[in-house]
């Protein structure tokens, strides 16, 4: 394993953490509140979160081509970001 293997891998971890960290909160003050745009909040997050870890698992675990992975994380990013953009215009 290389150093930038570890150093990819911390990073992915640290994403999966705060990700899921944030998606919890989120979560937690919509069942709060009720609100639609704390939920496509917390979609959007919960998203991205999981495009990171698809594409470490995809990476890592199932060896697959690096522009792959990439495109899996990207399309994933740009879903999760989309549902946050729609929590900042959803009533």
């Amino acid at each position: 394993m290389t150093h930038i293997t570890t150093i990819v891998i911390a990073l992915k971890t640290l994403t999966l953490a705060l990700g899921g960290l944030i998606t919890y909160f989120a979560f937690k003050a919509y069942r709060r509140t009720g609100s639609p745009a704390l939920r496509s909040l917390a979609i959007g997050f919960g998203v991205v979160t999981l495009g990171a870890f698809l594409a470490g698992v995809a990476d890592q675990a199932l060896n697959m081509n690096r522009e792959t992975v990439l495109i899996i994380e990207s399309g994933l990013t740009a879903i999760g970001f989309a549902a946050i953009a729609y929590s900042l215009y959803a009533e």
